[in-house]
């Protein structure tokens, strides 16, 4: 988030702020309705208060037939009207501001799904949540809700003034003591409000990333003792929130005190003024009562649009944490042809991949040709390159020098979509969504399946069997992440799911590795039979999965050190004789052909 250090409403704050109320403005009737409902419970206030002049002037001092009838009615009808006025302002507040905070939830997730992958590594996962849960909710306070305490409490400011004015233009001299004060007062406290809130947001966020983090990984903490560990570190994240939250309640408190001394001091004054003994004798109590209490109703309000700088600026900082992300620049798509469906004959000619964030250099010089239809293996030990390479298939990340060339052409060229369309993925860490089996494997842009063709997808991924015993079968949910499923269930749900894609390039990340000997006997029986005439890249660490590839290419830091079948390179005994060895504890007389 931006640091603004210019004043309260400098010309940042005033554009964040005008676009804000843009988000409000779409509700224009509803927000007139509002309105008119808080100039009716402003006027209504103002009303009875210049009544009260005619309550102890015509009733009580000159038991007025007339007005001892009337006024009953009068306070019944006033106080009728207002309560029409109240509800319209607060429901129509409510209604502008919970649409906001959808309108705004939703763009933001919006963004989401289209900033490019490395985003998302460069912010914890738990500020991307904040900023959808907690950040939108205090956007909502400062173009709804503090709306309503400007337009109401600003109208009964000026309605009490004009109240006092009518009654008595003398004693009105005594705000001049106030007025320039609680000025004074509302500048210090809006600075301190927005300085504090731009805090709070980013605390909020670590308060959000250290639950995610301990959840997610709640068997490691109690199967290493992490329990005091991770209670030591949220409490520490959630005393600093604890910190800032006072220092506003503090400075809503002060604010308030001061507000409070300002306001005896102008009450007195008006006392001093009204028993000035020239003025004394020409001043009904009738008169009197109604310009102090019509003071003491304006100070009430004038107090409440001190602290409104609270809402207000909270929701300034949030709405700036927000835009910011809104306005990112989507993941690029420079393609122009639309691929419909690829032959899958891949290279990748001088390849370099450099990632910005460190500098690290994760592809040198990388020269391979995958051709249509075969299966390419990559192996090597971690770090060498094997993720980053594949990632360039989608277009996650771009070469930073060379280029990936698919049917011929620039793989660039086409549109991401398209390009996109072309490839199944099915990664080492499987991703499920909270709903139905069924949906998770006709997911996305595959919902239009048939029931048949997901049934027969979930039969060659071997997971009918499991699916068929449970109690709704493929209309089962399966909750977040598919919590309710073991490893090995989740990894052939996610077979199926590619399986039903049908793509002609297919990327295989490690996917059997949470299978036991049996499932993984099964699942490579259809790996195989998915694999067939399609172009698939393999990232393995048990060889015995890729023997059978036409192409193994072995990668150490960046660069393909060998290439060649599994029996090629057991016969070459560089690197990849070397790997199988340790994982078959074979001696070189006796490695496996």
């Amino acid at each position: 988030m931006s640091n603004n250090s210019g004043g309260v409403w400098d010309a940042k704050s005033r554009q964040v702020y005008r676009r804000l109320l843009g988000y409000s403005a779409r509700y224009w009737p509803i927000g007139l309705i509002a309105i008119v409902g808080m100039l009716i419970d402003g006027g209504g206030l103002a009303l009875f208060n210049q009544m009260l002049k005619i309550l102890v002037d015509k009733l009580f001092r000159d038991k007025d037939a007339y007005w001892i009838f009337w006024m009953p009615i009068w306070i019944i009808g006033i106080f009728y009207v207002r309560a029409l006025g109240t509800f319209a302002s607060d429901y129509g507040i409510s209604y502008i501001g919970r649409h906001v905070v959808q309108v705004m939830q939703r763009d933001v997730f919006s963004a989401y799904l289209k900033l490019p992958a490395a985003y998302f590594g460069n912010e914890p996962s738990g500020q991307q949540v904040s900023r959808v849960t907690y950040t939108s909710e205090q956007v909502a306070s400062a173009s709804s809700d503090a709306l309503k305490i400007a337009v109401t409490d600003g109208f009964t400011v000026i309605a009490m003034f004009a109240v006092m004015l009518y009654n008595n233009a003398y004693l009105t001299l005594s705000l001049l003591i106030m007025v320039p004060a609680i000025a004074l007062v509302a500048t210090v406290v809006s600075r301190r409000y927005r300085r504090i809130s731009r805090r709070i947001q980013g605390t909020m966020g670590s308060v959000a990333g250290t639950v995610e983090e301990s959840v997610g990984a709640h068997r490691e903490v109690r199967i290493y003792g992490g329990q005091a560990h991770e209670s030591a570190r949220f409490g520490a994240v959630t005393q600093q929130t604890r910190r800032l939250n006072l220092k506003i309640a503090a400075t809503n408190a002060a604010s308030g005190s001061t507000v409070q001394i300002i306001a005896s001091t102008a009450m007195a004054a008006l006392v001093y003024l009204g028993t000035r003994p020239q003025v004394i004798n020409q001043i009904s109590p009738g008169i009197f009562l109604t310009v102090l209490i019509a003071m003491g109703t304006m100070l009430a309000s004038l107090k409440r649009l001190t602290t409104v700088q609270s809402n207000i600026q909270r929701g300034l900082s949030a709405a700036e944490d927000i835009f910011e992300v809104i306005d990112l620049p989507a993941e690029v798509d420079t393609g122009t042809s639309v691929l419909t469906r690829t032959r899958g004959d891949l290279r990748f000619e001088d390849v370099r991949l450099t990632y910005p964030r460190n500098n690290f250099e994760a592809l040198r010089g990388l020269d391979l040709h995958c051709a249509p239809g075969t299966v390419t293996a990559l192996v090597g030990r971690s770090g060498s390159g094997k993720s980053s390479l594949v990632s360039l298939l989608p277009r996650f990340v771009a070469p930073t020098q060379g280029r990936i060339v698919l049917d011929g052409n620039d793989y660039q060229n086409y549109t991401l979509a398209s390009l996109r369309k072309q490839i199944a993925w099915v990664g080492q860490n499987v991703m499920l969504f909270d709903d139905t089996v069924g949906n998770n494997i006709a997911y996305g842009e595959l919902a239009g399946a048939s029931e048949a063709d997901i049934v027969a997808a979930a039969e060659a991924a071997n997971a009918m069997e499991f699916i068929a015993r449970m109690p709704q079968g493929l209309h089962t949910p399966i909750g977040q992440s598919g919590n309710t499923l073991s490893g090995g269930q989740r990894q052939r749900i996610a077979i199926a799911r590619a399986i039903l894609k049908n793509a002609p390039i297919l990327v295989l990340d490690e996917a059997t590795s949470a299978l036991d000997t049996e499932s993984e006997r099964l699942i490579q029986q259809a790996l195989q039979r998915l694999m067939k005439d399609r172009t698939t890249l393999v990232i393995a660490h048990r060889l015995s999965t890729i023997e059978h590839a036409n192409l193994i290419a072995v990668l150490d830091q960046g660069r393909i050190v060998e290439r060649g079948t599994h029996a090629e390179l057991i016969a070459l005994g560089g690197h990849y004789a070397a790997l199988h060895r340790m994982q078959f504890n074979d001696s070189p007389g006796q490695v496996r052909g």
